[in-house]
């Protein structure tokens, strides 16, 4: 049972980082046999746009002209959504649901979350321009069925009760694996293509230094540095950073980001930084930085030499209180200096 489990989270994993143009044909299909398996007419005209952003945007022009009829989430999603819980709560009883669901959709809950939070933000940024209007956005995107990026929930059902989640969500699983966000209304179900790229760290953050870290074709993109939204133009200035223009950023944030792509290392090398003190344990270097914490850095030699003889040199970023190279080495061990007693120094 649980490798059947896992096994079948791996499939959602892929189905909620997906790239590249949409199964139309089968997202369609889902779309209309949602609406069936709801009790509801099937939709009169299916759109297709090409990112959160346009499907956000023709959604609201859509109810604003009243031209779609109401919205019809609840029916599709919300209400089938809570009703494979409740069956599968009750046959495996909350024990055996709380270690259903940590093999299935915890395991990729914090990913797609923050994905979703971080294009719903993009969305609002982008298509706002004064508080009625982010109010108006963002009442839109409660609207939104999340397509992929519901993987999470639709692992945990899947094949728990007749299929994913019982037949009343057979429908929104098929429009998942096939495409992105998709808006439902009685006459018109907007639908979105899927990313085109989609880039992140090891921790299953966005993250790219070259170029948008999450692009749909429309040309809606994001652009991260290990998780934190940084503005486009700001990653074309990273290839050709000083440490002038470091000390010159005002903001504290993108100062961090700017510092980790160029190198703490190189930065106190190259700002004419002066050690502050010295013990067995190494070297403590700190520079104070204008309108943030200080940045403090222990230097430390490897005793286990290279194969070709020489020491490799390790620069460790230790708290603004670190007083001592001691004291900082031992915080990385997460020990008080007193009690860092090392057999070998490294």
């Amino acid at each position: 049972m649980e490798t059947a489990q896992l096994d079948t989270t791996a499939v959602w994993r892929e189905v909620a980082a997906a790239t590249g143009p949409a199964d139309r044909a089968a997202a369609e299909e889902g779309v209309r046999l949602a609406y069936r398996l709801a009790g509801l007419p099937e939709p009169e005209h299916i759109i297709w746009v090409g990112s959160p952003r346009e499907g956000a945007a023709l959604a609201a022009r859509l109810t604003a002209e009243g031209t779609a009829g109401r919205g019809v989430r609840d029916e599709v999603r919300t209400r089938p959504w809570a009703a494979a819980r409740k069956r599968v709560l009750d046959r495996l009883g909350p024990a055996g649901w709380a270690g259903h669901w940590a093999l299935t959709g915890a395991q990729l809950w914090d990913t797609t979350v923050g994905l979703t939070e971080r294009i719903r933000t993009g969305v609002v940024e982008a298509l706002a321009r004064g508080a009625e209007d982010e109010q108006a956005v963002r009442l839109v995107l409660l609207d939104a069925v999340l397509g992929q990026h519901d993987a999470a929930w639709l692992a945990a059902f899947d094949g728990q009760d007749g299929g994913d989640g019982g037949d009343t969500l057979a429908g929104t699983a098929a429009v998942a694996r096939a495409a992105g966000w998709w808006w439902p209304y009685e006459k018109t179900a907007v639908v979105s293509e899927r990313p085109v790229e989609l880039h992140r760290d090891e921790a299953g953050r966005l993250d790219r230094a070259d170029g948008p870290a999450l692009a749909f074709p429309d040309g809606f993109a994001l652009h991260a540095w290990r998780g934190m939204p940084v503005p486009a133009e700001f990653l074309a200035e990273l290839t050709g950073l000083t440490p002038r223009r470091i000390r010159e950023e005002e903001n504290a944030e993108l100062r961090r980001v700017m510092l980790e792509h160029y190198g703490y290392d190189r930065y106190l090398e190259e700002s004419g930084a002066q050690p502050v003190q010295r013990d067995e344990a190494g070297v403590l270097w700190r520079i104070e930085l204008e309108g943030d914490e200080p940045l403090v850095m222990v230097e430390v030699v490897n005793s286990t030499p290279e194969p070709d003889g020489t020491h490799r040199t390790y620069w460790l970023r230790v708290p603004p209180r670190t007083r001592t190279a001691r004291e900082g080495v031992a915080w990385t061990f997460g020990l008080e200096e007193a009690d860092y007693v090392p057999e070998r120094e490294t």
